[in-house]
């Protein structure tokens, strides 16, 4: 079921690169040979053959980071979405920030602008009437009164206060464009029961009318008109995370964490059970381990509280030239599946779980031999 798990976020992940059925056959691919050399490393001893051993140590190395890299990117969505989606609302808020500030700071300097055209043209009016302007003929020089010289720059002072006060009316209308832009971009990080495509919307609609009646303004005055942010669509505002390389850049130590977990319990258990045989002894190898266990002579309790025996030929033995290859299998065979372990090269000590099988095998042996000798006195211990 890890593997399965496992392979389901290496498929989505692989499947963004490639296409979908080449990823599907080596994500299967790749989680076999996890589960392979993970089998394959709890019984090879690497004194025995280190080029064997290595060679499956590298191939499931290089299985698990290929899984546990296109793994990331499934756990990087799902852990980091929330994230990246108030990533691009703070992008879209500082776009159309900026945006009205450079609007609001123009809008400054053309009043200031228009304000000193029209001061200026005050001034032109008074130096007519009082016949001081410069450009008045000679003629009228210093003569007090409203001549034509006076009606044409009162003319062009009142077309100045109507051009300002039709100015200050476009920029009332132009502070509510704005005021309804940044309500609506307020509104668009906040749960609501509006649908949030309406409300993205209504900031691109308020957006745009701001523009419109902007530009309208600064080319009139002969301003530079400001770059209008390109917001992004609704569909990009709303689209899930897509896998790429990108997501190395920002590493989520969760998402890396929770995708390494996965394969790492995958490659424990695998190995835990070839290492440690999940199946019981036959009744048959019961009594062949039982069998030539009793062979052996020289047993103790050890540091580790546990039962231990020596497995080598005792020196009577060897001058017999006793044949020990029973016993010797059966050693081997209770160290290969677990119910023996080794200490040195010439003793072992019982596992746990050997115990059991012992103690299950003592019982039926002397149940078997007082059934045999009722009446007749104890049992003999050498009989055993």
């Amino acid at each position: 079921m890890l593997s399965v798990a496992s392979g389901f976020t290496t498929f989505y992940g692989m499947s963004h690169f490639i296409i979908p059925w080449i990823a599907l056959v080596i994500t299967i691919a790749i989680q076999s040979i996890i589960v392979i050399c993970s089998l394959e490393l709890a019984g090879i001893h690497w004194r025995a053959n280190r080029f064997r051993y290595f060679s499956v140590l590298l191939s499931l190395v290089i299985s698990l980071v290929a899984s546990i890299s296109f793994s990331y990117f499934k756990f990087y969505e799902v852990s980091e979405r929330e994230t990246l989606q108030n990533n691009k609302l703070v992008e879209v808020r500082q776009q159309v920030e900026d945006y009205i500030n450079s609007i609001v700071s123009l809008k400054t300097d053309i009043f200031e602008q228009k304000r000193a055209e029209l001061d200026q043209a005050s001034k032109e009016v008074s130096a007519a009437y009082f016949g001081t302007h410069p450009d008045i003929s000679r003629h009228y020089k210093n003569q007090v009164g409203q001549g034509p010289f006076w009606k044409r720059f009162n003319e062009l002072y009142q077309n100045k206060q109507e051009e300002n006060k039709r100015l200050e009316e476009t920029f009332i209308l132009l502070d509510e464009g704005i005021r309804a832009v940044q309500s609506n971009l307020n509104s668009l990080g906040v749960e609501q029961s509006m649908p949030m495509e309406k409300k993205y919307q209504s900031v691109q609609s308020s957006l745009q009318a701001v523009q419109l009646s902007f530009h309208q303004v600064a080319f009139q005055v002969g301003h530079v008109i400001p770059q209008a942010p390109v917001l992004m669509t609704y569909g990009e505002y709303t689209q899930g995370v897509r896998p790429s390389f990108a997501m190395w850049e920002g590493l989520s130590v969760f998402a890396l964490v929770c995708a390494a977990m996965v394969d790492f319990f995958t490659v424990l258990l695998s190995y835990r059970l070839e290492f440690k045989a999940p199946a019981p002894l036959t009744e048959q190898e019961e009594d062949l381990v039982f069998q030539c266990i009793r062979e052996f002579n020289e047993f103790r309790i050890n540091e580790n509280d546990e039962l231990e025996m020596i497995i080598e030929k005792s020196p009577i033995e060897k001058a017999r030239r006793y044949s020990d290859w029973s016993r010797m299998f059966a050693v081997g065979f209770l160290l290969s599946r677990g119910f023996l372990r080794k200490i040195d090269r010439r003793t072992v000590e019982f596992a746990p779980n050997l115990y059991p099988l012992i103690a299950d095998r003592l019982g039926v042996k002397l149940k078997r031999l007082e059934n045999s000798n009722l009446g007749s006195g104890p049992v003999d211990e050498q009989s055993l």
